[in-house]
């Protein structure tokens, strides 16, 4: 719940995201359409051999839409929200000069 309030009403660097946004096959957990930027928010089954093969799969079809995906472990959101903050930060400013 952390996470959506931050990017929920354009609270989070002005740009528009929506939750559980539904890509191809694929539903994301987050998704930002104007940076092409998907936020996954992972707990500990995309840490198993199996979650991390479908992890990286998924990753591939999204980035053949040109789509960024970056990914936020609970544990970190939990533990250390800034740095979490600071990595979706460091992504929409990448995203936003590469589009410039």
């Amino acid at each position: 719940a952390r996470l959506w309030s931050w990017l929920r009403n354009r609270r989070f660097g002005d740009y528009k995201f929506r939750r559980q946004h539904p890509i191809g096959n694929y539903v994301v957990d987050f998704y930002c359409r104007e940076l092409k930027l998907v936020i996954e928010l992972d707990g500990a089954k995309h840490y198993s051999a199996d979650g991390n093969e479908y992890d990286t799969a998924r990753t591939l079809v999204l980035q053949t839409y040109g789509i960024c995906v970056i990914r936020i472990s609970n544990e970190l959101l939990i533990r250390d929200a800034l740095t979490a903050a600071q990595c979706i930060e460091a992504a929409i400013e990448r995203l936003r000069s590469r589009a410039r």
